[in-house]
């Protein structure tokens, strides 16, 4: 419970097991031992595959079954209704521990989400599937200059410095706090606490004080507005479920008489504003009904009195009952309360007791931390592939070094397909691959591919590939090029966009362009507008496909734990290996489009406006309804799913950026002689067009 986790045992796996033939139903199979089993019994090869293929099934089954089981578990023990989250409009909504807003839009991973909303019994949506992914530190680590201000870092100024090498300088108060802070008050049960807040709200109220109660859930706060209504005391609730009554509720919080019950205080009561006969009658009294697990939480609570050296006091209510002094308090208070023979109702008041309290705190913030850290360290591993991804795809967007790119691509590819079948000298599926990427015959016969040195056949190969390209796009320009001229100068079509197919016979990309610049280029920025639009929706499609299998990832290492291994390095080798099987699958998918990528006809009626941009409206968004790049690159980009599908517009959308400086000093390396040489990236471009060099660095 303290890390979230659960795990069955084996008496839990005999009683689920139960009624079922299978004893092992929830028990995963040693496939390594499985696999040798299979293997001894000598079987015929075809057998064997399929016998074999029977384990990897049952492997696959079980995993699947044993992590359904786990989220259904984790859903119905460690997930509670108005604590963790709610329903509303029959749909189950996060709330935010931090600070009791609801989280819209937000959805547990891993099926998770699907097991609270089986549990609920509400409608059981599709999982979504992430597009872009950054923890919050990685992406705060993104800013050149980081700073920020808050009055409650102190606490936090270990993992400020571990994680941002940031210091935390405290400022004193423009007026001393004249606020009152009491020690905490400890009872034995949680029913003996409430009843001891009510009655201490009820004194406040009669006083004329202003009353604002803290709770850590949806569901405290409710059960604390049915007491405050059986005494009959008036009093306002904001929690997640009224959020947006939020501003009213909170402008009324200052004034004489009135009590307010708010879920976790965090942001909430900057506005909370008292009168000159509040201050004379004490100022607003705060009442925290459960210690947080964080201490700042608790400080920005008390902060939402005493501002600017007015009056207040606080007071906190603990029991041994609470989440907080159950798994993290010291057994001694238990111990201690016990000797003292109190009975029920009675209170324990002494900074000893705070001390303990705070102490319990300071634990649950080491913890968490622990588990944050851990976190930062698996998202560094997928940061340094995000920035290489992101500088690949920022390339094509631009376009200024989508051609170098586009080389290097062939390049990689090349060497990949002369890697594989070099080995063991395997020319027919050399010939097949060289066929199947670039479309072209290969350069060397079976004896020549046998005699040659790697590297040469690398260099004649990438260089027969790399020149079909270049007459392969003059050739496209040049059959796109009439058309394009007739629909630009036919009177009766005033398109400022066009749309434009393009097919490799299994997929089309309709390509959105220019008219006008396509017509005074002659058909070159149609062409460039191809490369760019199928980069980034090859791209695209592979990093979304790559953030799943490394979530799987993540998962699946953990069970490295029991063989004496760190997870972690598991997962740095491992992501290694996926993220180079990306990066191939990439280069080959986009250099396969490209090279087969060819006009369905020459018919002028193939091109259509771009209707999107016929009429200029005007958008009214609000600031939650404005997608972001990679949003608006998702929904704009995507490759047709057959043939006949002909529907799918591709459309890039650039922010202004400053241009790559063609003095910008790059290296570029000579695929026949390995010469290497550093040079400016205007020479760089020429070099590279000629097809005997590649560019080492970008």
């Amino acid at each position: 419970e303290k890390n979230n986790q659960i795990e069955l045992t084996d008496k839990g796996i005999e009683n689920l097991s139960t009624g079922n033939d299978d004893t092992n139903f929830f028990i995963m199979p040693d496939l390594s031992t499985e696999l040798k089993k299979i293997e001894d019994k000598k079987l015929d090869i075809n057998l064997e595959v399929e016998e074999k293929e029977k384990v990897y099934k049952d492997f696959s089954i079980k995993s699947e079954r044993i992590h359904t089981l786990n989220q259904l578990l984790k859903a119905y023990t460690l997930f509670e209704k108005d604590i963790e989250y709610v329903v509303m409009d029959n749909k189950v909504k996060i709330v935010d521990e931090q600070t009791g807003r609801i989280m819209d839009g937000r959805r547990y991973s891993d099926g998770l989400h699907q097991a609270i909303e089986a549990k609920e019994n509400v409608k059981i949506e599709d999982a979504t599937q992430t597009f872009a992914s950054v923890t919050l530190q990685n992406y705060f680590r993104m800013y050149h200059k980081l700073s920020g201000m808050t009055g409650t870092a102190i606490t936090e100024a270990g993992e400020f410095w571990d994680i941002y090498k940031l210091d935390v300088m405290e400022i004193p108060t423009n007026k001393p706090i004249a606020r009152k802070d009491s020690n905490d008050l400890v009872y034995k049960t949680k029913r003996e606490k409430y009843n001891a807040v009510i009655d201490h709200v009820s004194r406040l109220s009669a006083e004329g004080r202003p009353v604002l109660i803290g709770t850590t859930s949806v569901e405290i706060s409710e059960l604390l507005g049915r007491m405050l209504n059986i005494k009959k005391i008036k009093h306002n609730v904001l929690n997640a479920k009224l959020h947006k009554k939020e501003a009213d509720i909170v402008s009324e919080a200052g004034k004489a008489g009135i009590v307010t019950i708010a879920t976790n205080m965090a942001g909430r009561g900057t506005d909370i504003k008292i009168s000159e006969s509040v201050k004379e009658s004490g100022g607003l009294a705060i009442i925290g009904t459960e210690r947080h697990d964080s201490r700042r939480v608790d400080r920005q609570l008390r902060g939402r009195s005493g501002r600017q050296g007015d009056p207040g006091s606080s007071q906190f209510y603990v029991s041994l009952e609470d989440n907080l002094m159950r798994l993290f308090g010291s057994d001694r208070v238990a111990k201690f309360m016990d000797k003292l023979g109190l009975e029920e109702g009675e209170v324990i008041e002494h900074s000893m007791m705070t001390k303990t309290i705070e102490r319990a705190q300071k634990k649950v913030e080491e913890n968490n931390f622990g588990i944050r850290k851990r976190l930062l360290e698996y998202d560094d591993v997928m940061n340094s592939q995000r920035e290489i991804i992101y500088k690949r795809r920022k390339h094509a967007l631009a376009g200024d070094r989508l051609k170098v790119d586009i080389a290097n691509m062939i390049y990689d590819t090349t060497e990949l397909i002369v890697d594989n079948n070099k080995i063991n000298n395997n020319h027919k599926e050399f010939e097949f691959d060289v066929i199947r990427f670039f479309s072209i015959g290969s350069e060397f016969n079976s004896e020549e591919f046998e005699k040659n040195e790697r590297e040469e056949i690398v260099f004649k190969t990438y260089k027969s590939a790399y020149d079909h390209y270049k007459q392969k796009t003059k050739l496209n320009t040049e059959k796109v090029f009439p058309v394009i001229k007739n629909v630009y100068e036919n009177p009766s079509n005033n398109f400022e966009r066009i749309v434009v197919p393009f097919t490799d016979g299994k997929k089309t990309l309709n390509v959105v362009s220019n008219l006008k610049e396509a017509y005074d280029s002659k058909g070159k920025t149609l062409i460039n507008d191809f490369e760019k639009n199928i980069s980034l929706a090859i791209i695209d499609e592979s990093w979304k496909n790559h953030l799943r299998k490394m979530d799987e990832l993540k998962q699946s290492v953990q069970l490295a734990v029991h063989e004496q291994k760190d997870p972690l390095v598991i997962y740095k080798f491992e992501a290694y290996k996926l993220f180079e099987s990306m990066l191939n699958e990439i280069n080959t998918e986009i250099i396969s489009f490209l090279f087969k990528g060819e006009l369905p006809s020459q018919n002028p009626g193939q091109i259509r406006e771009d209707r999107k941009i016929r009429r200029q409206q005007k958008l009214n968004l609000s600031k939650q309804e404005i997608p972001n790049t990679d949003q608006l690159a998702s929904i704009n980009r995507k490759v047709g799913q057959s043939v006949s599908n002909t529907d799918t517009q591709v459309e890039t959308v650039v922010r202004e950026k400053k241009k790559i400086g063609r003095n910008e000093k790059v290296t570029v390396r000579n695929i026949s002689t390995a010469e290497e040489k550093v040079v400016k990236y205007k020479v760089a471009e020429n070099l590279i067009k000629n097809g005997d060099w590649i560019l080492t660095n970008d």
